[in-house]
């Protein structure tokens, strides 16, 4: 299953929310549905997570105007997330590109 986030721009602040149902049909709005907020505890809070979650939790649709999306992704939620390290050529001893 898919989960879609959504990075777009809210009082003067790029945040990106996470979804379950996205959709692009309407002219002039991203339709969101089913929300998704991380529920794992954390010992450190995220202050701007925090202000999202209070302001959207409870949201059950939401239409974000074309012009504030930046970006949409389109994650898929069964397969694990793959962190490469970045190595640069003269690290590992070589010049060449």
């Amino acid at each position: 299953m898919s989960i879609y986030r959504v990075h777009f721009k809210w009082k003067d602040k790029e945040v990106s929310l996470s979804a379950r149902k996205l959709d692009l049909t309407h002219p002039y709005f991203v339709s969101i549905k089913d929300l998704v907020f991380s529920s794992k505890p954390k010992l450190i809070i995220d202050p701007s997570e925090d202000e999202l979650r209070k302001a959207f939790s409870s949201t059950s649709h939401l239409m974000i105007p074309f012009q504030t999306v930046s970006l949409i992704e389109e994650i898929n939620e069964t397969e694990p997330t793959r962190v490469m390290p970045f190595r640069s050529a003269v690290e590992n001893g070589s010049e060449e590109p």
